[in-house]
């Protein structure tokens, strides 16, 4: 198994040229099974692992995102990206500290989000965001781990911002020490490349949850990183939740055809 360090070193690597795609499992053996599936690397969903808990997506405790954190980065030899929400505080200094435990649990890069939550007022005012950033990127610092920080700006995914004022926030987050850039809801290629343009030669994230552009398209566009947030969790509950109707509503087990034999799991889950 490597070292955190040694995976933060990796990660960071890979930011720096081509394009991968980093999936979203949902606990260890997902991440193991995308290891032996050949993927360079994995990232936690928020929203998936709040479902596996039984709560909705931004409901999750820091304690408890925390040791799901240490779990999946120990259970597999790739680098763990953590989807840490807002860094669960407002204040920089709040986000700072919780940015130090997990860093502590052995990820080797994680993202922070703009989002506030506060009714009717869902993305904070931009100095407060840009500080916030600056807050993670100085407790990564001191720290001295190399871990990657992700900033993520959430305008335009929520109707707050357009286009334009989104891609300043992300340059904004670049200046302040973000290492990657990431706005969820970008659907066209016009979208994308704009934002590669925007924050060069620092690398974008673009989020795919549904149908669109394949990989080698967004690789064009200049990506560096895709990533797929909860839909390989949720394909998962599609299949889960169509058997699981089937037998409630008919009585019958067809659905189980379609299920995967238990020899390739443990085939992808053998070391």
């Amino acid at each position: 198994m490597p070292t955190p360090a040694e995976k933060r070193a990796r990660f960071r690597e890979l930011h720096q040229t081509g394009c991968f795609v980093i999936p979203n499992p949902w606990d260890v053996g997902g991440a193991r099974m995308l290891a032996a599936l050949g993927f360079q690397a994995v990232a936690t969903t928020s929203s998936g692992a709040a479902w596996t808990a039984g709560r909705i997506d931004n409901e999750l405790p820091l304690d408890d995102m925390l040791a799901h954190l240490a779990v999946v980065s120990a259970g597999v030899d790739l680098p763990l990206n953590a989807d840490f929400e807002n860094g669960y505080a407002d204040a920089p200094e709040d986000v700072a500290r919780n940015v130090r435990r997990a860093l502590d649990a052995g990820v080797a890069g994680l993202s922070i989000e703009d989002m506030s939550h506060a009714p009717g007022k869902p993305i904070y005012e931009e100095a407060l965001a840009v500080e916030r950033i600056r807050a993670a990127r100085a407790a990564i610092d001191a720290e001295g781990s190399g871990a990657v920080l992700v900033a993520r700006a959430e305008g335009f995914l929520t109707g707050a911002m357009d286009l334009s004022a989104t891609l300043d926030r992300l340059v904004k987050f670049a200046e302040a020490g973000a290492d990657c850039l990431y706005a969820p809801a970008l659907r066209s290629p016009a979208q994308v490349a704009a934002c590669v343009r925007a924050v060069a030669p620092r690398p974008v994230n673009v989020l795919m949850h549904a149908p669109g552009m394949s990989v080698a398209e967004l690789a064009d566009l200049g990506v560096r990183r895709i990533s797929v947030g909860g839909s390989l969790a949720r394909s998962a509950w599609a299949g889960f939740l169509r058997a699981a109707r089937e037998i409630a509503e008919t009585g019958r087990f067809d659905r189980f055809a379609e299920a995967v034999p238990s020899r390739e799991i443990e085939a992808l889950l053998k070391p």
